[in-house]
């Protein structure tokens, strides 16, 4: 074996390692937010000027105002270690494979994206502290994590076709393109998880009680334009949101109904390809994901968001993502693997 081949191998091992490292990241982050330590640490990226958390008489001298709670101070520091060590791994690919982004096939471009990006991610966790919890950042914090995990995936399944010697596209020389159905589920995915980083950063998980009804009621008082109010100046502080009842009603609401149109979307495209059978066992996977999170975010609403459950569905957001990405994913390198009769034997589609 190669140089080159050996290097092309730890580079896809690491970009898996990337995609569950990036998940852990996501969630550690849910964690932080729901232990209410996002501003555990008042500066970035140092906490209280310090790169480990300092005692409390370091923290008065810093932050007078401030009052130092070490175990919150604590989780926050956890999460901006991960997300360093998760940085490291990026650079640590885009190095080692800069030396092959000559070679006919390789994913320099995705590489670069996914600096790019891991870069953005890192400025939407400092606006995140000094911008005191703002939801748009923090919306826009959650999606950039959920792109860095998208980014890693692709990299990994554009890594594994290149270590097995397949062009994208394959014989065909060019991937499949997608279809308005795909686009508007991909839409609404998008939108969902967008909605879904609203209402938690707007702490409204719970604004809505019981289920089906909302508040005993099938359409209850909300308001609408104060929920989704975007252009409102950043206030002193965010912490456990400053949104009157009905507005965080609306923003409930809204990712229920968001629930629904996604729901509908990933049937019809299920019902749509169930026929193609290598196609099967990722729409499973999108369908499973999907009842998981529907059963989870009912049970949140009626049990009051513990700990445990709300750190779940953020867990089900991820595996929802990536379940879509390994469809589109299959979708799209159909035309790869056919052969002249228009159909790729099971043994190819099983490693495409």
């Amino acid at each position: 074996m190669s140089k080159v081949d050996v290097r092309l191998r730890l580079l896809k091992h690491l970009s898996l390692i990337g995609v569950l490292f990036t998940a852990l990241v996501i969630l550690v982050g849910a964690w932080t937010r729901l232990m209410d330590a996002g501003l555990g640490c008042p500066d970035w990226p140092g906490c209280y000027g310090r790169l480990v958390v300092p005692d409390s008489g370091v923290a008065l001298a810093h932050s007078p105002d401030v009052p130092l709670e070490a175990f919150r101070a604590w989780i926050e520091m956890t999460h901006r270690y991960v997300a360093s060590a998760l940085g490291f791994l990026v650079l640590m690919l885009v190095f080692l494979g800069a030396s092959l982004r000559r070679r006919p096939g390789y994913p320099w471009r995705v590489s670069l994206t996914l600096l790019a990006m891991i870069l953005v991610q890192g400025t939407f966790g400092a606006f995140t502290v000094t911008l005191k919890l703002w939801p748009q950042v923090v919306t826009l914090h959650l999606l950039s994590g959920l792109a860095v995990l998208l980014l890693f995936l692709w990299l990994h399944l554009r890594l594994r076709q290149h270590v097995q010697g397949r062009m994208p596209g394959g014989l065909s020389g060019k991937p499949r393109q997608l279809t308005p159905l795909w686009g508007v589920a991909i839409a609404l995915l998008v939108l969902q998880l967008a909605l879904g980083g609203w209402a938690t950063s707007n702490y409204a998980g719970i604004a809505c009680q019981g289920f089906p009804t909302c508040n005993t009621q099938w359409w209850p008082d909300m308001d609408w334009s104060e929920g989704f109010h975007l252009t409102q100046t950043v206030g002193p502080n965010y912490l456990h949101g400053q949104l009157h009842a009905e507005a965080r009603t609306a923003i409930h609401f809204a990712h229920r109904l968001g629930a629904l149109a996604l729901g509908g979307a990933i049937m019809v495209l299920a019902w749509r390809h169930w026929r193609e059978r290598y196609l099967r066992p990722t729409l499973s996977l999108l369908l499973g994901a999907y009842t998981g999170q529907v059963a989870l975010g009912i049970a949140n609403v009626l049990l009051w968001l513990p700990l445990g459950l709300a750190l779940l569905h953020t867990a089900g957001a991820v595996l929802l993502v990536v379940a879509m990405a390994l469809s589109v994913w299959r979708w799209r390198q159909q035309g790869a693997l056919l052969t002249l009769n228009g159909e790729g034997s099971e043994k190819e589609w099983a490693h495409a």
